[in-house]
């Protein structure tokens, strides 16, 4: 990755651009020969899914910084409109490399597989028959068409959703007209006919006549936009859930940020959609071939065995499978501390079973937790309000600002309410990423009180998928931690001091610098010191310069992040001299102390 401008601090990457990187790694997946072929179908769908989201979140805020002007640059250094430059590069590096394995190797090998994906000009006669009766039943009375004329604005175009741009011109008169036909979004992406399976929009675009009868299709052309989803709440919102869903409300108009469209489009086209969208050239990206892989997914459903990985089958924690009861839950994590891994380990026989457990169990007295993320059928919410109708003090905490999870978390909200769990929300200004439960139990020398902590999100779905890791214990000092930060997050104070736990934004950082600067002094020293680090992301310019530090004191560190790095290797001065340690990420190759990799 090349350093933007000679003038930035060459000791930080540019954490959008290391993103970028990130996902490259995505689309090096879905490259992969030796994978299954539907397994790299599904990451070249999710290389699109995260680069929806990239430019929802993340290039929504540069655009804003732009357009306002305002003299800020980022930790390495460089302004958001250089940023939002070298964005547009190295999206449009990795999109027309998407489109090329798409083009080139993935559709050729489903066709081989059995599954073409087809459009209906490719079909035979009899085919294109039945995706008529297909297009005159399900397809056409859902479809409408909005031309642009007097008294007829440029149609409002609503995010992530497929769309039909078509000139009509009247024969008779010559007049021509610009109309936008939606794809509907209630019907699947793949129309099945036969032995193929046919994009929606290639049906739509053959019988475009039908809608527009008497007219003439002197163009049609396919796009897509990507609008502005990020929200900021105000520090002194009085009620953070009706907040919260005002913004979701403004969310659906937020502005257009980005323009996906077919490289077929005329220049004049190009001009009508770049007006009305009200989008910078800059913002239009050019697409061949299929235009939003994220749908890709649809093809993962197929019982199609022999093109996937067999899926892992998750153990029971040894230590719980002999429980039989509910109190044999907590005379285990009584017995010693239960450390567990997801999705190696089952998340329905550990955390699950801990929560139900304490739905059932008669001497427990409470429950409390923290929710960021959950799915559909959530064992847990199902255990707090059974918690909670047994008379039980069920508490829960739930964020909000989850992105992209903010609806499903305002619905679970009210359900809990009105089955009389205790629903808190945080605080405007801060997302609380915890993932702890705290269950108090009446036992015979008192109450005692069992934990949970965990990296992963309580969702029974992405448990199965993500690697977390989770600690069960009733260590009376970690334990008395959980119930104080709850205290904080529901209540109001400031905790005094955290035996045991590292709570952001109070101790982390602090104590993290602390536990660095005594691995240095101990390589300072000539004793043994080593540094390993597994995480989501680095982006503290804080933490970084203590790892530079510690590099050039002797430490081996080595670096495991999924995402973001912002850390970069190679800087001089900042390494040691163990020729072992190398870069194996997508990131600049290390010198020789510092080890930096992507996951993969």
């Amino acid at each position: 990755m090349a350093t933007l401008t000679d003038s930035a601090p060459p000791r930080l990457l540019n954490r959008e651009l290391s993103w970028l990187e990130f996902n490259a790694r995505v689309l090096e997946l879905a490259e992969d020969e030796r994978l299954r072929l539907l397994d790299r179908v599904r990451f070249a769908a999710i290389f699109s899914q995260n680069l929806d989201e990239f430019f929802m979140v993340r290039v929504a805020g540069l655009l804003e910084l732009d357009a306002a002007d305002v003299p800020v640059r980022s930790a390495d250094g460089i302004a958001p409109g250089q940023a939002l430059g070298a964005i547009r590069k190295r999206v449009a590096e990795l999109v027309a490399r998407q489109g090329r394995l798409w083009r080139r190797e993935l559709r050729p090998a489903l066709a081989r597989a059995g599954l073409e994906i087809a459009t209906l000009d490719e079909c035979t006669d009899r085919e294109q028959q039945k995706l008529g009766r297909y297009f005159e039943r399900e397809v056409f009375p859902i479809l409408t068409p909005l031309a642009v004329g007097p008294g007829q604005p440029f149609p409002y175009v609503s995010g992530l959703s497929l769309s039909l741009a078509v000139i009509a011109t009247d024969p008779e008169t010559g007049e021509e007209r610009f109309a936008r036909v939606k794809v509907p979004e209630v019907l699947d992406r793949f129309v099945g006919v036969g032995k193929r399976l046919v994009p929606l929009e290639s049906v739509i675009a053959h019988f475009l006549p039908m809608l527009f009868p008497g007219m003439e299709i002197s163009e049609r052309v396919l796009f897509r936009v990507t609008r502005d989803a990020d929200f900021e709440l105000s520090d002194d919102a009085d009620d953070l859930l009706e907040a919260v869903e005002s913004e979701l409300r403004r969310r659906r108009f937020g502005d257009v940020v980005r323009l996906e469209l077919s490289s077929s489009a005329s220049l004049g086209m190009r001009a009508r959609l770049e007006a009305g969208l009200r989008v910078r050239p800059g913002q239009v990206y050019d697409v061949e071939g299929l235009l939003d892989q994220s749908e890709l997914s649809q093809l993962l459903g197929v019982d199609r065995p022999d093109l996937k990985d067999e899926p892992w089958a998750p153990v029971v924690p040894p230590r719980w499978a002999r429980v039989t009861d509910a109190s044999d839950v907590f005379e285990e994590i009584r017995r010693g501390e239960i450390f567990v891994q997801q999705p190696y380990v089952s998340f329905r026989a550990s955390f699950e079973a801990f929560a139900e457990a304490a739905a059932r169990d008669p001497d427990v007295i409470a429950i409390k937790t923290a929710v960021y993320r959950t799915s559909d059928e959530s064992s847990l919410i199902a255990s707090l309000i059974e918690c909670a109708e047994q008379g039980k003090q069920s508490v829960c905490l739930v964020e909000l600002k989850a992105r992209f999870d903010e609806r499903r978390n305002i619905e679970w909200s009210r359900a809990m309410e009105e089955a009389g769990v205790h629903v808190v929300h945080g605080f405007p200004d801060l997302k609380i990423h915890a993932k702890m439960t705290l269950v108090v139990r009446r036992e015979q020398g008192g109450l005692r009180r069992y934990v949970h902590v965990g990296t992963g999100n309580y969702n029974a779905s992405t448990a199965r998928v993500y690697e977390d890791m989770g600690l069960f214990t009733a260590d009376e000092e970690i334990s008395a931690d959980v119930a104080d930060l709850f205290n904080h997050v529901t209540g109001f104070g400031r905790p005094q001091r955290f035996r045991k736990l590292l709570v952001a934004p109070f101790t982390m950082r602090a104590r993290l610098v602390e536990e660095i600067r005594r691995v240095t002094a101990a390589a300072a020293d000539g004793r043994p010191a080593r540094i390993r680090l597994k995480l989501n992301a680095l982006v503290d310019p804080t933490v970084v310069e203590e790892l530079y530090a510690a590099s050039a004191a002797g430490v081996p560190i080595e670096i495991l992040a999924r995402s973001i790095c912002m850390l970069r290797p190679g800087v001089e001065g900042a390494v040691g001299d163990d020729p072992r340690h190398v870069d194996r990420g997508a990131i600049p190759r290390a010198q020789p102390g510092l080890l930096v990799r992507g996951r993969r």
